[in-house]
């Protein structure tokens, strides 16, 4: 050990001093004090030995604590306490996830996303809010939003879809890897556009579609519209209807244009 080594070369070293001493004075004779004085200098070097083992147990002792270079969760371990393990070994001792943030991968088809650009292109749309929402595969809504972070340069010949990653804080780790979300994503901005009910809207014998609205007059009048997408069981019409109007949901087979009506709200009808 260092200790003992530190001891014996202290003791030699006191040795070789005293036989320096006698043999100035040619008390010992010349071969004895050069033999004392080569066995301190091997103490010594005994010392430096000692030393430099010490420091290399030091560090395969540091080697033997993995510090993770990232936060994360930590899962299940192959080995046991005592297993031997190496460097070149092909399992992980561990898996870690990293949850928070977490990163939220989101597929779109191809063909939305070339008609997204074209309208953005066009200014028939203008760029949403790049915050995101989720909502859990229990139906509830994830309280915290996100922002997309990048999407893939290259579409999936086998989906057509090009992936979108979305980042989101997930500091009570609600989220994690492998499950499954619907992401509710704002993409774009249409300027004077309607929500307006499907069952308001028809589609004439030209396949044009057409809606029945109540005038202030309370007379019927048909409108060609232009219904741009269905959006859940609503159209997005962006041309032909305006905030104010009274569109007929209900009971358009029963009237024509021009017919004198008294119309009902639909909340009250039912």
């Amino acid at each position: 050990t260092l200790a003992g080594a530190q001891a014996t070369a202290a003791a030699a070293q006191a040795k070789a001093q005293r036989y320096r001493s006698l043999g100035d004075t040619e008390a010992v004779s010349a071969q004895d004090r050069d033999d004392v004085i080569a066995t301190a200098r091997q103490a010594q070097a005994a010392v430096q030995q000692a030393r430099a083992s010490l420091q290399t147990s030091n560090v395969n002792l540091e080697f033997t604590l993995v510090r993770a270079p990232i936060s994360g969760r930590a899962g299940r371990t192959l080995f046991t306490p005592g297993a031997l393990v190496t460097a070149s070994q092909t399992d992980p001792l561990t898996t870690i996830q990293q949850l928070d943030p977490i990163y939220v991968d989101v597929t779109q088809s191809s063909s939305q996303l070339l008609a997204l650009r074209r309208s953005l292109a066009s200014g028939q749309t203008l760029p949403a809010s790049a915050t995101i929402r989720l909502k859990l595969d229990d139906g509830s809504d994830y309280p915290l939003e996100g922002r997309i972070e990048f999407a893939e340069p290259i579409v999936d010949p086998d989906s057509g879809t090009v992936t979108l990653r979305a980042r989101f804080p997930n500091p009570d780790g609600l989220l994690l890897p492998g499950m499954f979300v619907r992401v509710v994503a704002p993409q774009s901005v249409v300027p004077n556009a309607i929500l307006a009910p499907q069952q308001g809207i028809s589609r004439d014998p030209k396949g044009n579609a057409t809606a029945l609205v109540v005038t202030n007059a309370n007379k019927v009048e048909r409108r060609t519209v232009t219904a741009a997408q269905a959006i859940g069981d609503k159209w997005l019409i962006t041309d032909g209807l305006k905030a104010g109007d009274r569109l007929i949901v209900e009971g358009t087979d029963k009237v024509q244009p021009d017919a004198t009506v008294k119309p009902v709200p639909a909340t009250a009808a039912k």
